[in-house]
């Protein structure tokens, strides 16, 4: 069985888009429920009717998550503890603005969850104004539609799925009694200046939406206040979503989770092999069972044996496990090193060697969830302290328009440097600050970077204020 012939089982809602049914059942994968729409355990050769299943509509006992393992890797070192980026701006103020609202949202966890969420394709951040602060969440791009104008800046987006009459009826709309297990659209929809909600209508209804004033707002902030990042942008520009991290190598982990399932079964069976029992009568009643330390008693002329496998074609199923396992990383570009062949403490530069694969992997990440991702997000927060009145509430201080010119994002060292390295680094360094070829105040960013200094910003302040007194 492959990818294609598992998703034809998935049950999926009735009129809904292609995209909407593609990015669900990457979903299941990311979520490692793939399987669960198989009837069968693994180890149920026969139904109540004693008809053979096959393989194919059993569950694997063994699954890999290599997919999930994949993602993780690469999600861990583009926003890990000690990966997460400095705001940086011409203007002091914004970046200490931004680097303060990340500590307080708690924009590392949220763009974590986020790159996990969004490897299937794309996810989308919504930004709520509650009073004069921002609350940030994050929405399924499975039911959303994007709409951008010439420029690349979102016009709206539209959410729309199905829902039944008694969860309507639970968040608060009437339903009628015959209606309650009938199936509803409900659909929202942000433009630059309001939120429309519209009331919810049968699933065979062709009626015209009718805006649900009581729930529909107006913002009239100019803009849609969501940020929608694309996974690895691909070919087409208008396309909602990005490539999938692990569409690619799906089928491969399909054929190692059931090749490591058939694999176990084997071994079981091998310490407990069936026995046959050859007797010149028929014995009456049921078929005896049992493992082979079971005791007989036989007559003269009849005999016993085992069915028994040859235990090497284990070692044959993990040698080809791991080739697939091999194959399935190369193709994710996850990291293919094994920590238990390290015979010592590794310097930054050998760890990058060894993580090759999966640092192009996240260099690209970089690029959807930084630049398209929290500085976005970044000039957004700008955008919103100059459209309100009274600005935006960062760390109990109120900001009023933030300038947004030359905001970026400096990035730290994928690994720390050792102490060897450091040395070095600061000599050289040093002379490129006394030839002129670099500023001192690089020169520091770069050894705090290097040196594992989580705000290389501050560090920077300090020297300077320690330089003044």
């Amino acid at each position: 069985m492959d990818w294609i012939a598992l998703q034809d089982r998935y049950d999926m809602p009735s009129g809904v888009a292609p995209r909407t049914k593609r990015l669900l059942a990457l979903q299941k994968v990311l979520e490692g429920t793939q399987y669960d729409i198989l009837p069968y355990p693994f180890a149920t050769e026969r139904n109540v009717a004693g008809e053979y299943i096959p393989i194919s509509q059993r569950r694997p006992s063994v699954r890999t998550h290599l997919c999930r393992t994949a993602v993780d890797e690469a999600v861990s070192l583009l926003f890990g503890n000690t990966h997460w980026p400095q705001a940086v701006a011409r203007n002091v103020q914004t970046t200490e603005a931004m680097n303060c609202f990340a500590a307080q949202a708690g924009l590392p966890a949220l763009m974590m969850q986020a790159a996990t969420r969004g490897s299937v394709g794309s996810v989308a951040i919504r930004v709520d104004l509650h009073g004069s602060g921002l609350r940030l969440s994050l929405l399924e791009t499975a039911y959303l539609t994007p709409e951008w104008d010439h420029t690349g800046m979102l016009i709206a987006v539209t959410e729309k799925f199905m829902v039944a009459g008694r969860e309507l009826e639970a968040s608060g709309y009437s339903i009628d009694r015959d209606k309650r297990g009938a199936r509803f659209w409900w659909q929202r929809r942000w433009t630059r200046n309001a939120l429309d909600v519209f009331m919810p209508l049968p699933v065979e209804d062709e009626r015209e939406l009718v805006r649900d004033e009581r729930r529909s707002s107006h913002h009239a902030l100019g803009f849609v206040p969501i940020i929608w990042i694309k996974n690895l942008p691909g070919l087409a520009d208008r396309d909602p979503d990005g490539e999938c991290s692990f569409e690619k190598a799906i089928d491969t982990v399909i054929e190692a989770d059931y090749l490591l399932s058939q694999a176990g079964r084997g071994l079981k069976y091998g310490s407990d092999p069936t026995l046959v029992l050859k007797t010149p009568e028929l014995i009456e009643g049921a078929v005896r069972q049992g493992g082979a330390a079971s005791a007989l008693t036989l007559p003269p002329e009849g005999d016993a044996k085992l069915l028994e496998i040859n235990g090497a074609a284990a070692g044959a199923v993990l040698s080809h496990y791991r080739e697939l396992r091999q194959l399935v990383l190369e193709q994710l570009h996850g990291n293919r090193a094994h920590g238990d062949r390290l015979g010592a403490p590794q310097s930054g530069r050998a760890m990058e060697l060894m993580c090759q694969p999966l640092i192009w992997m996240a260099e690209r990440l970089r690029g959807s969830y930084g630049d398209q991702g929290v500085l976005s997000l970044y000039r957004m927060i700008c955008r919103f302290s100059s459209v309100l009145p009274e600005g935006v509430m960062i760390g109990g201080t109120l900001y009023r328009n933030l300038d947004p010119a030359g905001l970026s994002l400096h990035w730290p060292a994928w690994f720390p440097a050792e102490e060897a390295e450091l040395l070095p680094m600061a000599q050289g360094l040093g002379a490129a600050v006394t030839s002129g070829l670099l500023s001192a105040e690089t020169a520091s960013r770069l050894y705090a970077s290097a040196a594992g200094v989580t705000d290389p910003a501050a560090e920077w302040t300090k020297i300077m204020a320690a330089q003044a007194a």
